[in-house]
Protein backbone atom coordinates (compact mmCIF):
# COMPACT_ATOMS: atom_id res chain seq x y z
CA UNK A 1 0.00 0.00 0.00
CA UNK A 2 0.99 3.60 -0.79
CA UNK A 3 2.11 6.33 1.79
CA UNK A 4 1.22 9.03 -0.40
CA UNK A 5 -1.71 10.65 0.37
CA UNK A 6 -5.19 10.09 -2.20
CA UNK A 7 -6.07 12.33 -4.75
CA UNK A 8 -8.37 15.22 -4.34
CA UNK A 9 -12.46 15.26 -5.33
CA UNK A 10 -10.98 17.58 -7.45
CA UNK A 11 -8.14 15.62 -8.89
CA UNK A 12 -10.83 13.32 -9.72
CA UNK A 13 -12.92 14.97 -11.04
CA UNK A 14 -9.82 16.73 -13.37
CA UNK A 15 -8.97 12.86 -14.31
CA UNK A 16 -12.85 12.29 -15.48
CA UNK A 17 -13.13 15.19 -17.34
CA UNK A 18 -9.64 14.13 -19.22
CA UNK A 19 -11.65 11.02 -20.33
CA UNK A 20 -14.00 12.89 -22.03
CA UNK A 21 -11.97 15.15 -23.64
CA UNK A 22 -9.96 12.05 -24.59
CA UNK A 23 -13.33 10.56 -26.03
CA UNK A 24 -14.19 13.66 -28.22
CA UNK A 25 -10.65 13.53 -29.78
CA UNK A 26 -11.00 10.01 -30.23
CA UNK A 27 -14.60 9.99 -31.56
CA UNK A 28 -13.31 13.26 -34.42
CA UNK A 29 -10.24 11.21 -35.24
CA UNK A 30 -12.40 8.46 -36.15
CA UNK A 31 -15.44 10.82 -38.00
CA UNK A 32 -12.05 11.95 -40.08
CA UNK A 33 -9.98 9.18 -40.37
CA UNK A 34 -7.72 9.18 -43.98
CA UNK A 35 -7.03 5.29 -43.78
CA UNK A 36 -6.92 2.38 -41.80
CA UNK A 37 -3.82 3.34 -40.67
CA UNK A 38 -4.13 6.95 -40.06
CA UNK A 39 -1.64 7.56 -37.03
CA UNK A 40 -4.21 10.31 -36.24
CA UNK A 41 -6.56 7.81 -34.94
CA UNK A 42 -3.47 5.66 -33.31
CA UNK A 43 -2.50 8.61 -31.24
CA UNK A 44 -6.23 9.70 -30.46
CA UNK A 45 -6.49 6.15 -29.22
CA UNK A 46 -3.58 5.64 -27.10
CA UNK A 47 -4.35 8.79 -25.21
CA UNK A 48 -8.00 7.82 -24.48
CA UNK A 49 -6.34 4.94 -22.96
CA UNK A 50 -3.67 6.33 -20.74
CA UNK A 51 -6.72 9.32 -19.52
CA UNK A 52 -8.89 6.08 -18.55
CA UNK A 53 -6.46 4.70 -16.84
CA UNK A 54 -5.57 7.81 -14.96
CA UNK A 55 -9.39 8.20 -13.95
CA UNK A 56 -9.63 4.40 -12.63
CA UNK A 57 -6.59 4.57 -10.39
CA UNK A 58 -7.86 8.20 -8.61
CA UNK A 59 -11.11 6.88 -8.61
CA UNK A 60 -9.91 3.41 -6.68
CA UNK A 61 -7.82 5.83 -4.42
CA UNK A 62 -10.15 8.33 -3.28
CA UNK A 63 -13.52 6.62 -3.03
CA UNK A 64 -12.71 2.71 -3.59
CA UNK A 65 -14.94 2.28 -6.55
CA UNK A 66 -13.70 0.65 -9.86
CA UNK A 67 -14.94 1.58 -13.43
CA UNK A 68 -15.31 -1.30 -16.19
CA UNK A 69 -12.47 -0.16 -18.03
CA UNK A 70 -10.23 -3.11 -17.68
CA UNK A 71 -7.03 -4.13 -18.95
CA UNK A 72 -7.52 -7.43 -20.57
CA UNK A 73 -4.64 -9.77 -19.16
CA UNK A 74 -2.60 -7.26 -17.48
CA UNK A 75 -1.97 -8.70 -13.81
CA UNK A 76 -0.43 -11.90 -15.92
CA UNK A 77 1.03 -10.08 -18.38
CA UNK A 78 4.47 -8.61 -16.19
CA UNK A 79 6.39 -9.79 -12.77
CA UNK A 80 6.11 -7.11 -9.68
CA UNK A 81 7.93 -4.28 -10.21
CA UNK A 82 11.56 -4.01 -8.91
CA UNK A 83 13.55 -1.69 -10.77
CA UNK A 84 14.14 1.63 -9.25
CA UNK A 85 11.75 4.09 -7.70
CA UNK A 86 12.97 7.47 -9.42
CA UNK A 87 14.43 6.13 -12.53
CA UNK A 88 17.63 8.75 -13.84
CA UNK A 89 17.31 6.64 -17.43
CA UNK A 90 15.01 4.22 -19.31
CA UNK A 91 15.15 1.77 -22.47
CA UNK A 92 12.64 1.42 -25.23
CA UNK A 93 12.28 -1.83 -26.77
CA UNK A 94 9.98 -2.43 -30.09
CA UNK A 95 9.13 -5.87 -31.14
CA UNK A 96 6.86 -6.22 -34.52
CA UNK A 97 6.43 -9.20 -36.11
CA UNK A 98 5.59 -9.21 -40.29
CA UNK A 99 4.78 -11.66 -42.38
CA UNK A 100 5.66 -11.48 -46.36
CA UNK A 101 2.16 -11.49 -47.42
CA UNK A 102 2.99 -10.40 -51.21
CA UNK A 103 6.36 -10.83 -52.35
CA UNK A 104 5.85 -9.33 -55.86
CA UNK A 105 4.73 -5.39 -53.77
CA UNK A 106 7.76 -5.91 -51.87
CA UNK A 107 9.87 -6.80 -54.57
CA UNK A 108 8.34 -4.07 -57.08
CA UNK A 109 9.30 -1.64 -54.09
CA UNK A 110 12.70 -2.83 -53.66
CA UNK A 111 13.54 -2.28 -57.25
CA UNK A 112 12.51 1.09 -57.24
CA UNK A 113 14.50 1.93 -54.82
CA UNK A 114 17.21 0.46 -56.07
CA UNK A 115 16.52 2.30 -59.36
CA UNK A 116 16.02 5.52 -57.81
CA UNK A 117 19.80 5.55 -55.86
CA UNK A 118 21.93 2.81 -57.92
CA UNK A 119 25.15 4.25 -55.99
CA UNK A 120 23.59 2.98 -52.49
CA UNK A 121 22.80 -0.43 -53.55
CA UNK A 122 25.27 -1.97 -55.19
CA UNK A 123 25.06 -3.93 -58.08
CA UNK A 124 24.80 -7.12 -57.31
CA UNK A 125 22.24 -6.52 -54.65
CA UNK A 126 20.49 -4.10 -57.31
CA UNK A 127 20.05 -6.99 -59.18
CA UNK A 128 19.33 -9.64 -56.28
CA UNK A 129 16.47 -7.13 -55.00
CA UNK A 130 14.66 -8.01 -58.16
CA UNK A 131 14.50 -11.27 -57.78
CA UNK A 132 15.46 -12.19 -53.78
CA UNK A 133 13.44 -11.58 -50.84
CA UNK A 134 15.47 -11.37 -48.34
CA UNK A 135 17.50 -8.81 -50.25
CA UNK A 136 14.52 -6.16 -51.02
CA UNK A 137 14.13 -6.44 -47.36
CA UNK A 138 17.27 -5.46 -46.72
CA UNK A 139 16.84 -2.30 -49.10
CA UNK A 140 13.02 -1.05 -47.90
CA UNK A 141 14.39 -1.62 -44.31
CA UNK A 142 17.51 0.32 -44.98
CA UNK A 143 15.45 3.29 -46.66
CA UNK A 144 12.09 3.76 -44.57
CA UNK A 145 12.27 4.11 -40.64
CA UNK A 146 10.65 1.54 -38.95
CA UNK A 147 7.62 3.76 -37.75
CA UNK A 148 6.91 4.31 -41.43
CA UNK A 149 7.06 0.86 -42.53
CA UNK A 150 4.64 -0.01 -39.67
CA UNK A 151 2.33 2.70 -40.60
CA UNK A 152 2.82 1.80 -44.41
CA UNK A 153 3.12 -1.80 -44.23
CA UNK A 154 0.56 -2.90 -46.74
CA UNK A 155 2.20 -0.88 -49.70
CA UNK A 156 5.54 -2.88 -48.91
CA UNK A 157 3.67 -6.57 -49.37
CA UNK A 158 3.78 -6.92 -45.67
CA UNK A 159 0.93 -7.74 -43.23
CA UNK A 160 1.49 -7.19 -39.45
CA UNK A 161 1.38 -10.14 -36.62
CA UNK A 162 2.01 -9.29 -33.18
CA UNK A 163 4.03 -6.11 -31.81
CA UNK A 164 5.20 -5.25 -28.29
CA UNK A 165 6.80 -2.00 -26.51
CA UNK A 166 8.54 -1.90 -23.48
CA UNK A 167 9.68 1.38 -21.95
CA UNK A 168 12.36 -0.05 -19.20
CA UNK A 169 13.39 1.77 -16.41
CA UNK A 170 17.29 2.16 -15.78
CA UNK A 171 19.86 3.04 -13.27
CA UNK A 172 22.34 5.32 -15.09
CA UNK A 173 22.76 5.30 -19.00
CA UNK A 174 25.08 2.33 -20.18
CA UNK A 175 28.28 3.81 -21.70
CA UNK A 176 28.51 4.53 -25.61
CA UNK A 177 28.19 0.74 -27.42
CA UNK A 178 28.52 -0.94 -24.46
CA UNK A 179 25.14 -3.33 -25.59
CA UNK A 180 25.40 -3.26 -28.73
CA UNK A 181 26.63 -6.74 -29.63
CA UNK A 182 23.37 -8.03 -27.65
CA UNK A 183 20.65 -5.78 -27.62
CA UNK A 184 18.02 -7.53 -26.33
CA UNK A 185 19.93 -9.81 -23.53
CA UNK A 186 19.21 -7.90 -20.97
CA UNK A 187 15.88 -6.96 -21.37
CA UNK A 188 14.51 -7.48 -17.82
CA UNK A 189 10.44 -7.74 -17.06
CA UNK A 190 10.80 -6.38 -13.53
CA UNK A 191 12.04 -3.04 -14.71
CA UNK A 192 8.90 -2.35 -17.14
CA UNK A 193 7.20 0.57 -16.36
CA UNK A 194 4.70 0.63 -18.76
CA UNK A 195 4.17 -1.49 -21.98
CA UNK A 196 2.14 -1.56 -24.64
CA UNK A 197 0.98 -5.01 -26.73
CA UNK A 198 -1.09 -5.29 -30.44
CA UNK A 199 -2.24 -8.76 -31.16
CA UNK A 200 -5.26 -10.31 -33.62
CA UNK A 201 -5.82 -12.41 -30.50
CA UNK A 202 -7.66 -9.40 -29.06
CA UNK A 203 -10.06 -9.35 -32.20
CA UNK A 204 -11.14 -13.13 -30.84
CA UNK A 205 -11.50 -11.93 -27.55
CA UNK A 206 -13.84 -9.01 -28.29
CA UNK A 207 -16.29 -11.23 -30.90
CA UNK A 208 -16.24 -14.08 -27.85
CA UNK A 209 -17.78 -11.12 -25.54
CA UNK A 210 -19.83 -9.69 -28.67
CA UNK A 211 -21.36 -13.01 -28.54
CA UNK A 212 -22.66 -13.30 -25.04
CA UNK A 213 -25.26 -10.54 -25.51
CA UNK A 214 -25.03 -6.88 -24.49
CA UNK A 215 -25.44 -7.50 -21.11
CA UNK A 216 -24.06 -4.91 -18.89
CA UNK A 217 -23.64 -2.91 -22.10
CA UNK A 218 -21.14 -0.43 -20.60
CA UNK A 219 -18.53 -0.82 -23.42
CA UNK A 220 -16.12 1.86 -23.02
CA UNK A 221 -12.61 1.67 -22.99
CA UNK A 222 -12.43 -1.57 -21.22
CA UNK A 223 -14.51 -3.46 -23.94
CA UNK A 224 -12.05 -3.23 -27.24
CA UNK A 225 -11.80 0.62 -27.35
CA UNK A 226 -10.34 1.72 -24.73
CA UNK A 227 -7.03 0.81 -22.23
CA UNK A 228 -7.47 -1.99 -24.73
CA UNK A 229 -8.56 -1.45 -28.05
CA UNK A 230 -8.21 0.78 -31.00
CA UNK A 231 -10.80 0.51 -33.82
CA UNK A 232 -10.04 -1.02 -37.47
CA UNK A 233 -12.24 -2.08 -40.18
CA UNK A 234 -11.82 -5.56 -39.50
CA UNK A 235 -12.24 -5.96 -35.57
CA UNK A 236 -10.55 -4.52 -33.06
CA UNK A 237 -6.77 -4.52 -31.99
CA UNK A 238 -5.91 -3.99 -28.43
CA UNK A 239 -2.92 -2.15 -27.19
CA UNK A 240 -2.49 -3.10 -23.10
CA UNK A 241 -0.90 0.09 -21.41
CA UNK A 242 0.43 -1.81 -18.30
CA UNK A 243 1.41 1.14 -16.28
CA UNK A 244 3.93 0.31 -13.28
CA UNK A 245 4.71 3.56 -12.40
Amino acid sequence: MSDAAPPTAAEVRAAAEAVKAALDRHLAAVENRTGEDDPAVYDAFNALAVAAEAYDERLYDRYDEVTPFEIPGADESLPPYAGPEEPSALSVLIRRDYAVAEPARLLAQARRIADLDPDEAAPERGRSARTGVHAALGLVFGEYEPDEISSRHQEFGLEEGDSTLWISALDELPDAGEWLSAPFEQADPQRVVIRYDVSSVFDDEYEDEGDEGDEGGAGGVGDGAGAGGRAASDGIQDTLPVDRG
